[in-house]
């Protein structure tokens, strides 16, 4: 049964047999585009035809529901597999679900703001609904808070896109803020693990350093509390109440990255990339703590280092790393690759503190340097992504 169970998967077309594969490329070629293209659109250029709603609720849409959405999917339905010993998606009912994410993608070139809510209702309603399947199988709770958060981020981008379709600027800002800040939330409860695990790993420490459950929970919990909250746009309004909740997500966040911290790691790419990622997160919460408290001027520099720099910079630092264990190869960077790391923390320097000084210049230096993370990582992966694990066996 186990060689006959290899030879189908051997069988399958390489970049359908993990949901890492193409949901990382295709992911990944959405980052690199779709920043240009608000840019260019942002300044008047005439692009050839207009998403739905316009160009800002495209780029509210894109760069959460989208790329972070086809990044978190492709790493959960990869991990899941680990996770529970069960066969994750692959062959035909992965190409189905990867066909989704790109129609929902072109739906907004449609006409139709309908088919547009659907299209991307049913890709969240089909990864959640895989990961509930295969972890109930086995009966593994520790991670139905998983499920949960997908649930949470479907009803995000229904508001969001019934926004749309009412012309609702009020329901798209709700709904894109409660998306990030589940995307925050996720960012806590996966990279919880995964930092200090992969950094004792890395460093070939004996253990990794022990988690405080009782903080995580803590942070998973006042994230999930804050992203509803942003969706019924109550969070929109600055309130001290609120800054007192940032404040403590800071500080609990904060306090996970000390106790991680290993002075080895700041010598290996692969790892001082997650942390920093990680030292966004911080910043991003004591930044919108500020902002309730009255004594920062607008949220937005604080919702970029979250963003650019924490999603954006994790998703980075998980991809280069997730694609090669999984690809069979050994733990060590594509050469020249740590300058993506460079480009991509550089950009959240230019998005977050430039554009306080220098505005448009430093936009497009942001761009350029996403863009060129992004673009890197696509020339050094996708070939690893679209063959066969190097050490033969499936996955």
């Amino acid at each position: 049964m186990q060689i006959l169970d290899k030879r189908k998967a051997m069988a399958i077309t390489p970049l359908l047999r993990l949901g890492f594969r193409p949901f990382f490329l295709l992911g990944s070629l959405l980052a690199a585009l779709a920043i240009p293209l608000w840019l260019l659109a942002l300044q008047g250029w005439p692009l050839a035809g207009q998403p739905l709603g316009g160009w800002l609720a495209w780029h509210r849409h894109e760069l959460v529901f989208g790329f972070a959405g086809a990044i978190i999917a492709g790493f959960l339905l990869t991990a899941v597999q680990t996770w529970t010993g069960r066969p994750s998606l692959s062959g035909k009912p992965l190409a189905v679900l990867v066909a989704i994410w790109l129609l929902a993608r072109l739906l907004w070139w449609a006409g139709s703001p309908l088919l547009l809510l659907l299209g991307n209702l049913l890709f969240f309603a089909g990864v959640a609904l895989v990961m509930a399947r295969l972890l109930w199988a086995v009966r593994q709770s520790r991670n139905y808070p998983i499920v949960a958060v997908l649930l949470l981020l479907l009803g995000a981008d229904l508001l969001t896109l019934l926004g749309v379709q009412q012309g609702n600027d009020g329901w798209q800002r709700q709904g894109a803020w409660a998306a990030v800040w589940l995307v925050a939330a996720m960012m806590g409860l996966i990279g919880g693990r995964v930092i200090p695990f992969f950094t004792q790993r890395g460093l070939g420490r004996v253990t990794a350093v022990q988690p405080w459950a009782w903080l995580d929970w803590a942070l998973l919990l006042v994230s999930a509390v804050l992203a509803v909250l942003h969706a019924a746009g109550i969070a929109l309004l600055a309130q001290a109440w609120l800054g007192l909740a940032f404040a403590a997500l800071a500080l609990g966040h904060g306090i996970r990255l000390v106790r991680w911290f290993d002075s080895g790691l700041l010598r290996v790419p692969l790892l001082w990339s997650l942390h920093l990622a990680y030292a966004w997160l911080v910043l991003a919460c004591a930044g919108m703590a500020l902002w309730h408290f009255g004594l920062l001027g607008n949220p937005s520099q604080a919702l970029h280092a979250l963003t650019v720099g924490g999603v954006g910079g994790l998703i980075l630092a998980m991809l280069a790393r997730v694609s090669l264990g999984h690809t069979g190869r050994p733990l060590e960077l594509p050469r020249g690759f740590a300058l993506a790391f460079v480009l991509l923390n550089l950009g959240g320097v230019f998005r977050v503190l430039g554009v306080g000084f220098w505005y448009l210049p430093s936009l497009w230096l942001a761009a350029i340097c996403w863009t060129c993370a992004f673009a890197q990582y696509l020339y050094c992966y996708a070939p690893m992504l679209c063959s066969t694990r190097a050490d033969g066996h499936p996955g």
